[in-house]
């Protein structure tokens, strides 16, 4: 007899194939699976994403936005519909809309997770209770009053043992011609002994009251040390039971759990959430119900975070820290989208150079540096035109995306002055920007500091508590109807400085036009450096050198 319980969650499972409310239009389907971290959406995806946000309705400003997910699908009666999802653990609220499982129904009220919530909660107020308990309270106030008479007792003490040692000095010094020497000395030896006897029992006393008093006080921190093992012992515990109960197939039908993928990616534990973002219960929806994975994206629906940036209905790739492993393992054996690689021809224009310093214009798509994946880079396009240099040759960097005028440094001494110079902030920039919006005043001034975003890198945060200080000042320069053209002057030089500062709500709230992380993605980023000045390291003449953007 079929359990009255599993029955409805059975039926709700095989609920979620949604079809769509219009004709696809002869829209063809896409010859490769979605590549999560590098999309442009489908057009199926966009289509699915419209009919999910007509059913979702206006989001409330007041609330919190949250990323949705859509997945084409095929089923076993070869129809194309879609599945949708939402991140988060929490319960649905939107009733009319068929959401996705969670992985692992973390919020099951009679499921192990909520059971030791409450434990650790218990323990939580155990040690609140201790550590704010009047009896502990009045214990430690008693210890520190005892330290401190003891403390004054103890000084008085030897304020008087020291003044009688100028006495008896006195006393030695006048008996010396005295007929009875020998008996005042003697007299004066005892009195000193005396003194001492009488001080190191008046410090063991002191000392007794007090260890009395920190004994008492050391059974309420031992109690509390005690349950902050507890709590970190069961918290482990909690968690590791938690990430083997969260499960997760592939298109072959390989199960692993969140901590195996996650140990197999050289990570001690997997972040907090893992799991619970849309790609992977979309994709572990299809394989349970024997769905044809074809496209997903994912979109930002409601306001904005406070420290990360989402833009109301724009599409996201998936967050790499907590889905990236997982979906390594799940999009195994499906043939995925290629990431577009950086053009292998990509090549630097030298504008100027000399026996210091070269200036280049670098274009968008290179990186600066060597990084993890390609060691093509600025770097080791100029260490190849001059392999005499014996300067370190990069003395600042551009983003991979962004365009415009590089400093190099062919000498030791050239890279130090440069380098002293940006440090002091003496190295004046301008970048130009297309920003994907009107900016309705003229100009102004950016202060927001920013933070790596520990959960999905290189993304940055706004962090007002742990960021580093970053200032920028801009001006709009020419408006269009549905753009604006910006100079950007940045004081300091954090990384995602100007992509930040434009598409954050407390900066100018528009993000740059082609901007993948912080915006909508294009062909390029439109962001270009295209004018420095700085003082030349040999000549100390002031230059000012500009190298205008191609857009």
């Amino acid at each position: 007899m079929q359990n009255k319980f599993v029955l409805p969650y059975l039926q709700k499972r095989m609920h979620c194939f949604i079809t769509f409310n219009k004709p696809l239009e002869n829209k063809a389907l896409p010859e490769c699976f979605t590549n999560p971290f590098d999309y442009t959406p489908h057009p199926l995806c966009i289509q699915a994403a419209e009919e999910l946000q007509a059913k979702l309705g206006v989001p409330n400003p007041n609330s919190k936005g949250k990323m949705y997910g859509v997945l084409i699908v095929k089923n076993h009666f070869d129809e194309i519909g879609y599945i949708a999802a939402y991140s988060g653990n929490d319960q649905a609220q939107e009733s009319q809309i068929p959401f996705v499982p969670q992985v692992f129904e973390i919020t099951n009220p009679n499921g192990f997770f909520r059971k030791g919530e409450t434990e650790l909660n218990q323990i939580n107020q155990a040690i609140y209770n201790e550590e704010n308990s009047s009896e502990l309270k009045q214990l430690l106030k008693e210890l520190n009053d005892e330290v401190q008479n003891a403390n004054d007792t103890l000084k008085a003490a030897k304020l008087a043992i020291t003044k009688a040692k100028k006495e008896r000095q006195v006393k030695r010094a006048e008996a010396e011609n005295h007929p009875d020497k020998e008996s005042i000395l003697k007299h004066l030896v005892k009195e000193s002994q005396t003194e001492k006897s009488k001080f190191n029992k008046l410090k063991k006393e002191c000392k007794k009251k007090i260890e009395s008093l920190q004994l008492k006080a050391n059974e309420h921190n031992n109690r509390i040390a005690d349950l902050k093992q507890a709590r970190k012992t069961q918290s482990a515990q909690l968690q590791k039971k938690i990430f083997d109960s969260y499960l997760f197939l592939n298109i072959e039908g390989k199960e692993k759990s969140a901590n195996t993928i996650f140990k197999e990616n050289e990570a001690k534990v997997p972040p907090a959430g893992a799991g619970d973002c849309c790609a992977p219960k979309l994709l572990q929806y299809a394989f349970q119900n024997k769905l044809k994975p074809l496209a997903m994206a994912e979109f930002w629906w409601g306001t904005s975070p406070k420290k990360e940036i989402r833009k109301h209905a724009y599409f996201y790739p998936s967050c790499k820290s907590k889905c990236e492993p997982i979906l390594g393992h799940m999009l195994n054996g499906i043939n995925i989208e290629i990431a577009k690689q950086e053009d292998k021809n990509l090549s630097i224009k030298v504008l100027h150079e000399d026996d210091a310093i070269a200036i280049i214009n670098k274009p968008s798509g290179l990186l600066s540096v060597p990084g993890k994946e390609t060691q093509k880079s600025v770097y080791t396009k100029v260490k190849a035109l001059y392999p005499d240099a014996d300067g370190p040759l990069i003395v600042h960097r551009l983003d991979m995306a962004t365009s415009g005028i590089m400093l190099i440094a062919k000498t030791k001494s050239a890279h130090e002055n440069l380098q002293k110079q940006f440090l002091s902030k003496s190295i004046q920039k301008r970048y130009v920007a297309i920003l994907d919006g009107i900016i309705e005043e003229d100009s102004g001034t950016i202060d927001l500091p920013l933070r790596v975003d520990l959960d999905d890198r290189p993304r940055q945060l706004v962090c007002f508590e742990y960021g580093k200080p970053a200032f920028t000042k801009w001006k709009v320069v020419e408006r269009t109807p549905s753009k604006s053209k910006i100079h950007f002057y940045p004081i300091s030089g954090r990384t995602h400085q100007l992509r930040v500062h434009a598409a954050h709500p407390l900066g100018l709230n528009t993000p740059i036009v082609g901007d993948p992380l912080y915006g909508l993605k294009a062909n390029r980023l439109m962001l270009h450096a295209e004018e420095i000045t700085f003082v030349h390291p040999s000549t100390q003449k002031k230059i000012i050198f500009k190298c205008l953007a191609e857009f």
